[in-house]
């Protein structure tokens, strides 16, 4: 049986009675779908400047603006291949699950618990990545790099409203007590992005506020 992307509101696992509905049943896919294919783009952009670099260390990549803003200073860094290669295979790969998975809801396709819990894990160990690349960024690189903060801007939205579903779901084992909390961050949904999102614009702003204060 086939459900629109509404019915992910109001659908729960068999046999649970405490799912709610969860207020953006219309929002996830196209979170999924557009934040996955900006996500993608920018990693396949950061791919080619990055072959480009190690073709030619002298190459300057196209996002290095300023002191600041200078992709190349990130990308010569070991932060920049955690894994061995460069992280944006990573991006490519996991964005483009992202934007399948977006694409399938909206088509009307449904997926059994396994499925979102193996997303939660892929989207959490994608936030956390990218939290980690930008306490580097700021306090051990000393520079931004544009495209990459284009996949935070689209990383944190994709894990904060896939994690509300499978709470809202019950897909994830809620404690009880957390309930309450939980079904209000639901329901506010957008407060809980907008704090995230000053949090980590003010971290960037005091971080080199030395230097934005020259250019202002």
């Amino acid at each position: 049986m086939r459900h629109s992307p509404s019915d992910l509101a109001t659908s729960s696992t068999p046999g649970d009675v405490h799912a709610w509905p969860a207020p953006f049943p219309r929002l996830l896919p196209w979170v999924l779908l557009a934040g996955g294919a900006i996500g993608l783009l920018a990693a396949f952009v950061l791919g080619v400047e990055k072959i480009a670099l190690l073709k030619d260390p002298a190459y300057e990549p196209s996002c290095s603006i300023n002191p600041v803003l200078a992709c190349g200073s990130i990308m010569r860094t070991p932060q920049a291949e955690l894994l061995g290669f460069p992280n944006p295979l990573l991006g490519i790969a996991g964005f483009a699950i992202v934007t399948t998975v977006g694409a399938a809801l909206l088509a009307g396709a449904t997926f059994g618990r396994w499925f979102w819990l193996g997303l939660q894990t892929g989207v959490t160990a994608g936030v956390v990545f990218v939290h980690w690349l930008a306490l580097q960024s700021l306090y051990i690189i000393g520079a931004l790099c544009p495209y990459c903060m284009v996949v935070w801007a689209v990383t944190i939205p994709i894990g904060w409203y896939v994690t509300l579903h499978n709470a809202a779901m019950r897909h994830l084992p809620v404690p009880s007590n957390a309930l309450r909390t939980v079904r209000a961050m639901s329901d506010y949904h957008a407060v809980g992005l907008t704090i995230w999102f000053v949090a980590l614009t003010t971290l960037i702003g005091t971080r080199f506020w030395s230097y934005w204060s020259t250019v202002i």
